[in-house]
């Protein structure tokens, strides 16, 4: 293998309030040698692992069109409509519902900058519908 994924960026008008909004949906924290604080234009977060980071860089402009990449957000220890639940009151805005009469889709959403991001069903939800 030639390249792996450093880490995955996000444009936000204030990277350090955005990083502790996606660090409390995710459960992911900063480097507590180098912590994100408000002003700074550069906010990395990390999984619990470490497996993972996102970075926030401000710039000056806000979100005009849909995303072209987004995160699909599948719950751990809950179900979809309550992790949406959660979420709504993190203060995200459900963009698009995309749940269907026999419980299956997911949710487009969108954090308080307008960045979407899915919420799906939990591996639960899928095994009991025959869906894994």
């Amino acid at each position: 293998m030639a390249l792996h994924l450093s880490h995955t960026t996000v444009n936000a008008l204030d990277a350090h309030r955005q990083s502790v909004w996606w660090a409390d949906l995710l459960g992911y924290h900063e480097d507590p040698d180098d912590p994100n604080e408000p002003g700074h234009e550069e906010c990395m977060i990390f999984s619990p692992d470490g497996s993972h980071r996102i970075l926030f860089i401000e710039v000056p402009d806000a979100k005009q069109v849909r995303n072209r990449v987004h995160f699909d957000l599948q719950p751990t220890d809950r179900p979809r409509d309550e992790e949406v639940e959660r979420v709504t009151a993190l203060g995200a805005s459900v963009v698009q519902n995309c749940r269907t009469a026999d419980g299956r889709g997911w949710v487009v959403m969108a954090d308080p900058e307008g960045n979407e991001f899915c919420i799906l069903r939990s591996e639960g939800e899928r095994r009991a519908s025959g869906d894994l």
